[in-house]
C-alpha cells in the first residue's frame, strides 16, 4: 500500500520495507510535505519493520499499552506442566479429551470473566486517542502541505470495542458478555459448525468496532475543517484485509484463504471538487499510492509498480492481484518455501485462485457464486482461465528478477532480528495477529 510493490517481492522472508525503499511519505516529504504517522500499536508496523520510513513523526502507541494482548483465554500464569500431562493423556482419547477441553473452558471463563475490564483487556489503542494524537499534530503547522496517515485497530479481534461505540449501537453488551464471547470465539477445539450460536453477536462487537472508527473519523474530518483544512484536502479510507465469520467454515482471517470476505475491503477517496460515483472494476491497492500522488500532482517513483486510477492509461478492466503465505517458516529446501502459499487473480466478473501447495487452481464466476462456493468446472470460460493463469506466471516472473538490492537491505536489516532472543512477537500482539505477517 505505501511502496505500490506486492508483500512477497522481498521474498517470503522479509517483513516491513526495505531501508532505502521508496514510499507514499517519502515521496511526499521530498516534494515538501510534513509527515506524520499513527498507528494504534500493530507490532508489525513498527519502526522495527521500517515504516517510520519518510515520516517526520512517528507514533505506534507501543509503549502505552499495558494488555497482554491475547485473544486467547488471559489466564493468569502459563499452563502448568502438570495440566499439560493430564490434557496430553485426555485427548488420546476423543471423547475425553473433548470433555476436557470443555471443562477447561468453563474454568477459565469462571477465573477470568470477573478479573479484567473491557480496556485492560484491549491490546491496541482505540480510534479515539489515535484520533486526539493526530489532532494535535494537525494544529501544529496550518500553513504547510501535510500527509498524515492513521492506521485503527479497533475492528481486530479481540473484538473489546470502547462502551461510547457500544452505546452508539443502541443495545450494548456488558462488560462479561463481552469477555465470554471472546473467549468462545477464540477456542481452537470446537468444530466450525459449533460457532454459529453465537456468531451474530460476535459481528455485532466487530460491527461496534467499526462504528467507533467511523464516529472518529468523522470527528478528525471535523477538525480539518475547523482548521480550514478540509476544502483543499485529499482523503482516502482503506483497509488491509476483511475478516471471517463462518463465510467459508473459518474465524478471523486466516492466510490459508484468500476468498472475497478477506480481500474485498472498502475503497473510499475522496478530492476536492469531484462530484461522487461509484466504481465496480476491482482495484488493487498497488494502485492507491499513485492514485493519491497523481491527485497531489505529484510524480510517483520509478520503483511504484502500481498505476494512478485516474490516468487515462489504466485499463479499467485490469487484473488485480492478492497475495499470501500461510506461515513464516522458512524451510532449509528452497523447493519447498512456496508450497503454502496462495496467489489470487481477479476481473470485475471472475476470479482465480492457485494454490503452490497443491499445484491446482480454481476459477469462480462471482456474479453468479459471490460467495464462492462452486469452482467453475476445467472445461468452463477457458479463454478467461488461460488469461488469468498468463498473468499469474508474468507475475511470478517479474517477483523473481526484481527488487534485488531492496531485498538485500533487507536481509542486512533482519539479520540482527533474526539473532536475538527479541524476535519472538511483542507481548502487544493478539495471537489472531500472527497470520497477517505480510511475508
Amino acid at each position: 500500500m505505501l511502496a505500490s510493490r506486492y508483500p512477497l517481492s522481498l521474498g517470503r522472508e522479509n517483513i516491513g520495507l526495505s531501508p532505502g525503499e521508496s514510499t507514499l511519505a517519502t515521496r511526499l516529504k521530498q516534494a515538501g510535505y510534513r509527515t506524520a504517522a499513527f498507528t494504534a500499536g500493530n507490532p508489525y508496523l513498527s519502526d522495527r519493520f521500517g515504516y517510520h520510513t519518510g515520516f517526520d513523526h512517528f507514533e505506534d502507541f507501543s509503549q502505552s499499552l499495558k494488555s497482554t494482548g491475547s485473544a486467547a483465554p488471559p489466564v493468569a500464569g502459563k499452563i502448568t506442566f502438570f495440566n499439560r500431562r493430564i490434557a496430553k493423556a485426555c485427548h488420546k482419547l476423543p471423547p475425553l479429551g473433548a470433555a476436557y477441553d470443555e471443562a477447561y473452558f468453563r474454568y477459565t471463563s469462571w477465573k477470568v470473566l470477573n478479573s479484567h475490564s473491557i480496556d485492560e483487556l484491549r491490546p491496541y489503542s482505540s480510534a479515539d486517542k489515535v484520533v486526539n494524537s493526530a489532532s494535535s499534530w494537525l494544529e501544529q503547522g496550518r500553513d504547510s502541505p501535510f500527509f498524515l496517515w492513521l492506521h485503527f485497530m479497533d475492528a481486530h479481534a479481540p473484538y473489546l470495542p470502547a462502551r461510547e461505540a457500544l452505546n452508539q449501537m443502541g443495545t450494548p453488551f456488558d462488560g462479561r458478555r463481552i469477555r465470554y464471547l471472546n473467549l468462545w470465539w477464540n477456542r481452537h477445539d470446537l468444530k466450525a459448525s459449533s460457532f454459529s450460536a453465537h456468531v451474530g453477536d460476535v459481528m455485532y462487537l466487530y460491527d461496534a468496532g467499526i462504528r467507533w472508527v467511523d464516529s472518529q473519523i468523522q470527528r478528525l474530518t471535523n477538525q480539518l475543517r475547523a482548521l480550514q483544512l478540509w476544502d483543499n484536502c485529499v482523503l482516502a479510507l482503506t483497509a488491509d484485509h476483511g475478516e471471517e465469520f463462518l463465510d467459508h467454515g473459518g474465524r478471523f482471517h486466516k492466510t490459508s484463504s484468500l476468498a472475497q470476505e478477506l480481500i474485498h475491503v472498502p475503497l473510499l477517496i475522496r478530492e476536492p471538487g469531484m462530484s461522487s460515483q461509484a466504481a465496480n472494476t476491482p482495484f488493487s491497492l498497488l494502485n492507491l499510492a499513485p492514485t493519491l500522488l497523481d491527485s497531489l500532482e505529484v510524480g510517483a517513483p520509478n520503483s511504484f509498480r502500481g498505476k494512478s486510477y485516474w490516468s487515462e492509461k489504466t485499463e479499467r478492466d485490469s487484473i488485480a492481484i492478492s497475495e499470501c503465505v500461510a506461515n513464516c517458516n522458512n524451510p532449509y529446501l528452497k523447493g519447498k518455501r512456496v508450497g503454502p502459499r496462495l496467489l489470487a487473480l481477479r476481473l470485475r466478473q471472475h476470479k482465480l485462485v492457485f494454490d503452490f501447495e497443491s499445484s491446482t487452481d480454481r476459477l469462480f464466476d462471482l456474479e453468479r457464486d459471490p460467495r464462492e462456493l462452486h469452482p467453475l468446472p476445467r472445461d468452463h470460460s477457458k479463454p478467461i482461465r488461460c488469461r488469468l493463469l498468463e498473468a499469474a506466471r508474468k507475475h511470478l516472473a517479474e517477483a523473481a528478477n526484481s527488487n534485488a538490492d531492496l531485498k538485500i537491505a533487507a536481509c542486512v536489516r533482519g539479520l540482527p532480528l533474526q539473532t536475538s532472543r527479541q524476535l519472538e512477537v511483542p507481548e502487544a500482539c493478539p495471537s489472531p495477529a500472527l497470520i497477517e505477517v505480510p511475508v
